[in-house]
């Protein structure tokens, strides 16, 4: 019982440790933004472009057909079910609230959380981070805040782009393939969003995509010396922002619907 009472302690700790080690890789890129240095903007700046071209525009072939397949299997499901009873509202609960917050963060995690990881990690176990470091520049500045930038507007981008697309375009397709009466379907939707809608949706948006860089750059900078931790570190770090992301929609959902 002890031994038990023991492990449960133990990795309580470790996981508040570890929590604490996430919130000061947060505030120390925070710290850059607050300080605004004007040394290095223009490779800052190159940086977060690239970043959003990769994790935005390249995963739009795979985000928008994706977003048409869940809007047009919720519009056929419950115009089946609520036999168009308040069938509008029940569409933005489910696309705008939950769906579409963390299937989008499911594709950035795949794509950048997963390729950000591997980055960070062949640097540090090639040396590459020490040597911007005995070159004078911070890689908090040069490596982990551009991502920070570039994979929390793509989030909310490709949340955006997810909404529209499972909505519009998920009523186009039923509305073109199937015999299903669609009615007055826009002006329900359009009646049934409320700005707490929008609001918590960039919301969870906005804090995924925090969660996501931070999680993932911590996990490539926890990597060592040996080459082969590379894949278990960015396995942990796909693993862990998807439980965050889920977390964090349950609690934001709790606290503003309950």
């Amino acid at each position: 019982m002890e031994q038990v009472i023991g492990y449960i302690g133990r990795k309580t700790i470790d996981a508040f440790t570890h929590m604490l080690d996430l919130f000061a890789l947060f505030y120390r890129m925070l710290a850059q933004i607050r300080d605004r240095p004007q040394a290095g903007r223009a490779l800052i700046r190159r940086i977060v472009i690239e970043q959003l071209y990769f994790t935005a525009v390249q995963a739009l072939p795979i985000l928008i057909p994706v977003a048409l397949l869940v809007g047009s299997m919720v519009i056929v499901q419950f115009a089946k079910l609520s036999g168009q009873y308040d069938f509008g509202r029940l569409s933005v609960l489910l696309v705008i609230r939950e769906l579409g917050p963390v299937i989008t963060a499911l594709l950035v995690i795949l794509r950048s959380a997963t390729a950000v990881t591997i980055e960070i990690s062949y640097m540090r176990v090639l040396h590459e981070l020490d040597a911007l470091e005995m070159a004078g520049l911070d890689p908090i500045r040069v490596v982990c805040l551009p991502r920070l930038i570039g994979i929390t507007s793509a989030m909310v981008g490709l949340f955006i782009v997810f909404d529209l697309v499972s909505l519009l375009g998920g009523y186009v397709v039923v509305w073109a393939a199937t015999d299903i009466p669609m009615g007055n379907f826009l002006y329900q939707i359009a009646k049934a969003i409320i700005p707490a809608d929008i609001g918590v949706g960039f919301l969870k948006a906005m804090v995924f995509g925090i969660v996501i860089t931070v999680t993932s750059l911590y996990r490539g900078f926890e990597t060592k010396i040996r080459i082969t931790e590379v894949p278990v570190a960015t396995s942990r770090s796909a693993i862990e922002c998807f439980f965050y992301c889920l977390v964090i929609n349950a609690l934001i959902s709790i606290a503003f619907y309950l």
